[in-house]
């Protein structure tokens, strides 16, 4: 019981390592970065092993890689350096 969440903060932490390496300029600083992965994967195990039951031990870290790429796929700021901004401020 206790490799599950251990297991889906090292798979959220190699994501998001892999993430930094090919989206240098596109993603805020890396200790932001770091935790969503690790937050996102272990919330991922969480859902997916609730969902799942315990039985499934291949499906509960696949739930965690998805819903931790998810997660940080939010974090990727747009090419242009310019911000967005919206028409009410």
């Amino acid at each position: 019981m206790l490799w599950e969440p251990i297991s889906s903060v090292v798979l959220g932490l190699a994501l998001s390592w892999v993430a930094l390496r090919s989206l240098p300029g596109r993603l805020p600083s890396p200790r932001v970065v770091f935790v969503t992965g690790a937050l996102g994967a272990l919330f991922g195990a969480y859902l997916t092993h609730s969902a799942l039951g315990g039985a499934h031990l291949l499906a509960t870290p696949a739930g965690a890689v998805l819903v931790g790429a998810v997660t940080l796929s939010l974090l990727i700021r747009p090419r242009g350096s310019r911000p967005v901004r919206s028409a009410a401020v």
